[in-house]
């Protein structure tokens, strides 16, 4: 393996920690999974997003960067590599789509003012998957709080995530998820093991899977 630090990214029900999972266990890597289930202002957004948003974006910026700082500063000597299923940047993103102008301003301010601190991933492989697809993942793994996200607010994320793309900093391995079952086939996950032992320039790079 060739690098440390792999960071896992992908709409609302992309299978982001699955893949996580996978991979943290194939390489014995540090596994950082995002708690989302300790927000709990989540649910509450889900029923009122005006009244909950600046409040949940807020509490999740905070756990978020708590989490990576803890844990990216204190690497287990044993486990060299580790494995997140999200990007610290996701903050910004999912803000700009859920606040007014004013309080993402504010919002912004307090990401720019951290964002330094954090460790930034070598490599991010981030999970392309249709609306389609996102609404039949979410059903199936059935968070009662998710059964109401709409396909508009889905788009706006993939909007968000797609307009990040173009200008993201890091080494991008594009995988189309409507391509690929890492969880029952394993050729799938077999190979992409190999394209993390290759090397790339920045930028972004479609994988392909037979």
């Amino acid at each position: 393996m060739k690098y440390q630090l792999i960071t896992i990214e992908g709409n609302i029900g992309a299978g982001k920690t699955t893949l996580s999972h996978l991979l943290a266990k194939h390489f014995d890597a540090q596994l950082i999974l995002e708690q989302f289930e300790d927000n709990p202002f989540l649910p509450k957004f889900y029923e009122d997003a005006d009244r909950y948003a600046f409040p949940l974006e807020l509490t999740f910026l905070a756990a978020r960067y708590k989490q990576l700082k803890k844990q990216l500063t204190n690497r287990d000597l044993f486990q060299t590599i580790t494995i997140s299923d999200y990007l610290f940047i996701k903050s910004k993103l999912f803000a700009k789509v859920n606040l007014p102008k004013d309080e993402y301003e504010l919002y912004e301010t307090l990401f720019d003012i951290i964002y330094p601190n954090l460790p930034q991933p070598e490599v991010l492989i981030f999970l392309q998957a249709p609306i389609a697809k996102l609404q039949s993942n979410i059903t199936e793994r059935n968070r009662d709080y998710e059964q109401q996200i709409e396909n508009q607010y889905l788009e706006k994320i993939q909007d968000a995530y797609s307009t990040f793309l173009k200008s993201q900093p890091f080494i991008t391995l594009m995988i189309d998820t409507t391509k690929t079952d890492f969880l029952n086939n394993k050729n799938h996950f077999e190979a992409l093991v190999k394209y993390l032992e290759a090397d790339y320039e920045k930028g972004t790079h479609w994988l392909e899977f037979n």
